[in-house]
């Protein structure tokens, strides 16, 4: 029965999108009633059994339900499995996700109806759904990717979901090219780590450490799986600062935040579900599966802490010059995003738990009342007949006044990472360039001897001649 819930909670998302994705290729007639509902019952289901996976955790005092599907694929040196797994850290995450998406889906039937794209978002929403739950029930790294994958390609998508507008498409593909950018490091630190230390699948959660003197010491202890770590001090530090390449794409932190307030393009109920409540906390939840990995690596546990307290610093900065409510928000989600991140540096595993699903629920009820905020501050700065005053003015105190007007410039250019980042796209793009060419040479030079080969070529049913060829020439002509 356990196994059941478990795997249901990863189908019953897939089977939901199978079922739109069917509908949508063959024209299939429906309402928009019975779209909600199939979204409302798939994630509703998947809530019901978290729930009962978390009773069923609290009363038997087990640590983790495991569960083998089967086996994906295997080389001469790993067997990659399909392998999921509840614990007190996934079971969590699942359920918030769940409600959220849930309840962001039925709250979409009015802000979305009759819009041309109406089928299109809701099977979005699920495919991203499907994505988010196969990431926080995954047992292995290799899992973990593909689920990371599904989110980042919904999320892409939806930013562009106005596609008649040439921004929404813009700022959708940039989003794309740094999730692809940024995910290279998952990818790379998966494969380092399996051949480092022999598997990426998640082991068991330590015992308990035995209280002292009176105290605990519940905080210190972190009871869910987590990753292998390598033996060697230096592998395990290139894995960590790998997969943190991977967390500052999901997570928008410097330097590549630059498509986070870009994201807002997409329809407001996608931007609360993924910017402001589960996409961006994706990366902090990945750091904590790989806690291990930081405590065995302290250099890379250094750079996690500095990588968030810039990033909240940076978000902080810019977000108070903001004149857009939904950028405004976006820069206050990457503060918070940040801070997460410095406190999972820190080692505040426990706080970070709080802070992650605490804000999840509180940023996407800000985003998805920013609209019809709006509409009130209008009406109530005319029934008062002037302007209501701005918040947040009580920190300029503490700023000097001759570094005001650098700090609000830095604000207004986005702390002119955009403009660095210009700057590498040359470099950077003559580097790939001649990656591959370099590649083509060598695949050429050992692809096979240029030995001639006859090539009859014919036409019009008949044979129209021949000539000799080296097949490297062949394959460059075509």
């Amino acid at each position: 029965m356990i196994t059941v819930l478990l795997l249901a909670m990863v189908v019953l998302p897939a089977a939901g999108v199978a079922a739109q994705a069917l509908a949508l290729w063959f024209g299939c007639r429906r309402s928009e009633r019975a779209t909600v509902m199939i979204v409302a019952l798939v994630f509703g289901a998947v809530a019901i059994a978290a729930v009962t996976l978390a009773l069923t955790l609290l009363v038997t005092g087990r640590d983790m339900i495991d569960v083998q599907v089967g086996p994906w694929f295997a080389t001469s040196d790993h067997a990659w499995r399909w392998h999921l797994v509840a614990d007190r850290l996934c079971v969590p995450f699942a359920l918030c996700a769940a409600a959220l998406i849930g309840l962001i889906g039925a709250l979409s039937s009015r802000y979305l109806h009759r819009e041309p794209g109406f089928y299109r978002f809701y099977l979005l929403l699920t495919l991203f759904g499907t994505g988010v739950e196969l990431v926080v029930l995954a047992g292995s790294l290799t899992v973990v990717f593909v689920g990371w994958e599904l989110v980042g390609m919904a999320s892409a998508l939806l930013i562009a979901y106005f596609h008649d507008r040439q921004g929404p498409v813009r700022h959708g593909l940039r989003a794309f090219l740094t999730y692809r950018a940024c995910d290279v490091g998952l990818l790379a630190g998966t494969a380092l780590l399996a051949d480092a230390a022999g598997s990426v699948d998640l082991s068991g959660p330590p015992a308990p450490p035995a209280p002292r003197a009176g105290w605990t010491s519940v905080l210190g202890w972190t009871g869910w799986a987590q990753v292998p770590v390598p033996g060697s001090t230096v592998s395990a530090t290139i894995v960590a600062l790998l997969l943190l390449l991977g967390v500052v794409g999901k997570s928008a932190l410097v330097p590549v935040s630059g498509w986070l307030p870009r994201a807002m393009e997409g329809p407001t109920p996608s931007s609360a579900i993924f910017y402001g409540a589960i996409s961006v906390h994706l990366g902090p939840y990945l750091l904590l599966r790989a806690h291990a990995l930081l405590d065995a690596a302290p250099a890379a546990r250094v750079l996690v802490v500095l990588l968030g307290l810039a990033s909240a610093l940076h978000a902080t900065l810019v977000g108070r010059v903001q004149s857009d409510i939904k950028n405004a928000l976006a820069y206050a989600s990457m503060t918070q995003v940040g801070l997460i991140v410095a406190e999972i540096g820190l080692g505040l595993y426990p706080l970070a738990i709080v802070h992650i699903l605490g804000h999840a629920a509180m940023r996407s009820a800000q985003i998805l009342r920013s609209p019809s905020l709006l509409h009130d501050r209008h009406h109530l700065e005319q029934a008062m007949g002037r302007t209501l005053p701005h918040t947040g003015r009580h920190l300029e105190r503490f700023v000097p006044v001759r570094w005001r007007l650098p700090l609000y410039r830095y604000g207004f250019e986005h702390g002119y990472l955009d403009v660095w980042l210009r700057r590498l796209r040359d470099p950077i793009a003559g580097l790939l360039r001649a990656i591959d060419h370099t590649q083509r040479r060598v695949a050429d030079r050992l692809g096979g001897t240029r030995s001639d080969t006859t090539l009859e070529v014919t036409g019009m049913g008949q044979t129209a001649g021949t000539t000799a060829v080296s097949l490297p020439a062949a394959r460059r002509e075509i």
